[in-house]
């Protein structure tokens, strides 16, 4: 889950000046870089720091954040490993895409016993996790040609639903071991306000004392919780590795999250860093959101973004129930509606919602995706028509 960056308008360094001054061309684009593309730097300040990765080898934990369809963010993730391996090769790397369950696969596949494509089937990925596997398979590369071990640091989306709706209540048997998170701080539950309104229903005004804002709260902190003890796990090894998990940045950000429930498991010699992009605005002024950021040249605009249909689904009987039609999609142009149940997409059965993705991102621009969908009683056939341009 990503949990939104804190927007704030820049106005400090004109009102340094005495007075507003306006900047055009490079000099305006300077001044809205917090940190200086390629440059470490500790939030709040721009100079530049030196030998950053000698020192983050010295610690026990390192989170690396990201948003996870950023490709240079991974790009970022993967040098930094690079770095990092020259002087820590004992290092176990700990992703949140994988849920416990998959653990046998990644040892499989950083041995040498699985190829790319048997590797992607075995752990399920369109299921876990979705997004374009190219993003990852440089890192998931990195770690078998230097048979270093993966760690998978989630738990089944089925367990965090689970225990979501049941809390502390739910036994241990149904949490896959994990144990009851620490509370979240005021600050963290301000912040996943803040992305649980972006996951309501229009119309429906979301409220923080609300039955389902608590159930979300405590999806996340057991999501930190479950990916805190996994990194616990592998540290409490004999030989006592570098652990570098790979996660949301909203894992991460101002030492809540995995830090937090980290700390409660009595390991506090962890080490965050996130990538920023250019342009971005910057962190909250007095807050640490990291012990390190690195600047980033902000390349999303020149990414083609995959193609959306524009609904939530979960799994029914006989195919895919929508909960939820997004305004302006292409479902809501193709009159989809909450609780329709989608059975087949461009003639193949759709058993699961990691089917449909699949379906959904081989579609082209300007294409059009045959639908059949029950409605109650009645069986509707609708066309999905993706726009030329996305």
């Amino acid at each position: 889950m990503r949990v939104m960056q804190i927007c704030l308008i820049l106005i400090a360094a004109a009102l340094s000046l005495g007075s507003p001054v306006e900047l055009s061309g490079t000099r305006a684009a300077e001044a809205r870089v917090c940190v200086p593309v390629g440059a470490w730097v500790i939030p709040g300040s721009r100079k530049k720091q030196k030998d950053v990765l000698k020192t983050l080898a010295r610690h026990d934990v390192l989170l690396l954040g990201e948003s996870h369809e950023e490709a240079e963010h991974h790009r970022w993730q993967l040098h930094t490993i690079a770095a990092l391996f020259s002087y820590r090769p004992d290092m176990v790397l700990g992703f949140e895409m994988f849920p416990r369950s998959v653990q046998p696969v990644l040892d499989r596949w950083t041995k040498g016993e699985l190829d790319e494509t048997a590797f992607l089937r075995e752990v399920d990925w369109q299921q876990i996790w979705g997004l374009d596997s190219e993003l990852y398979m440089p890192l998931f590369h990195f770690a078998r040609m230097h048979r270093l071990p993966m760690l998978a640091l989630n738990v089944d989306r089925e367990t965090n639903r689970r225990v979501a709706q049941r809390g502390p209540a739910a036994p241990g048997s149904e949490r896959e071991g994990v144990g009851v998170p620490a509370p979240a701080s005021p600050s963290y539950r301000d912040r996943l306000f803040e992305s649980f309104k972006t996951h309501q229903a229009e119309g429906t005004e979301p409220k923080a004392d609300s039955e389902q804002f608590s159930h979300f709260v405590q999806a996340q902190i057991f999501w930190d919780r479950a990916m805190a003890e996994a990194i616990a796990g592998a540290r409490r090894k004999q030989r006592r590795p570098l652990v570098v998990g790979i996660m949301g940045s909203g894992h991460v950000e101002y030492g809540d999250g995995v830090v937090h429930q980290l700390a409660a498991l009595k390991v506090n010699d962890v080490v965050t860093a996130l990538p920023w992009n250019s342009g971005a605005d910057c962190p909250t002024p007095g807050a640490r959101v990291a012990n390190l950021l690195f600047g980033l040249a902000s390349l999303t605009a020149t990414r083609t973004p995959p193609p959306r249909l524009g609904v939530v689904v979960s799994a029914a009987e006989t195919g895919v129930k929508v909960d939820k039609v997004v305004t302006q999609s292409v479902a809501e142009a193709t009159s989809l509606q909450m609780g329709d149940v989608i059975e087949t997409a461009a003639g193949v059965s759709v058993r699961r919602p990691a089917d449909l993705i699949a379906i959904i991102q081989r579609q082209a621009p300007g294409t059009w995706l045959p639908l059949s969908v029950r409605r109650g009683e009645a069986i509707l056939e609708m066309v999905a028509r993706f726009p030329t341009e996305r």
